[in-house]
């Protein structure tokens, strides 16, 4: 399966679709490997940032990484940033449906996102990408 979106922006998609914004943390934060790998790259954080900017939720992404209030995003704009077969692919691997997915995603990325820029600046892993460590995901 080729997905769009990139391995590690699906992995952490699928991790924020279950709530576990610790163990996003610290996978993208590199606390267990010492492979290089930076969060910046493509489909890591910064690509989904990126997406959501394109998207028009720019607003809303400068607000998680900043240091002020982290401004709501928009379902549609969640949905127009993921491409309809990831979001397919997450649905299935997660069990939850298209809809609770979006929902979701559009609750957990503000916060999530904001945990993961402290002091306003994108994290600099040297972990694994997300997806090697996502149960049941697929290796492209």
């Amino acid at each position: 399966m080729s997905l769009d979106i990139g391995k590690v922006a699906i992995a952490l998609l699928g991790l924020l679709a279950y709530k576990n914004r610790d163990r996003i943390g610290e996978l993208i934060a590199g606390r267990n490997s010492t492979d290089a790998k930076n969060a910046g790259s493509p489909g890591g954080l910064g690509d989904i940032l990126e997406r959501l900017r394109n998207a028009g939720a720019g607003d809303q992404v400068d607000s998680w990484v900043g240091t002020g209030s982290n401004r709501p995003v928009q379902r549609d704009q969640v949905e127009k940033a993921i491409d309809p077969q990831t979001l397919n692919d997450l649905a299935e691997q997660t069990g939850l449906s298209r809809e609770e997915l979006l929902d979701r995603l559009t609750s957990e990325l503000p916060d999530a996102v904001d945990k993961l820029t402290p002091d306003g600046r994108m994290p600099v892993s040297k972990g694994p990408n997300l997806l090697d460590e996502a149960p049941g995901a697929s290796r492209t």
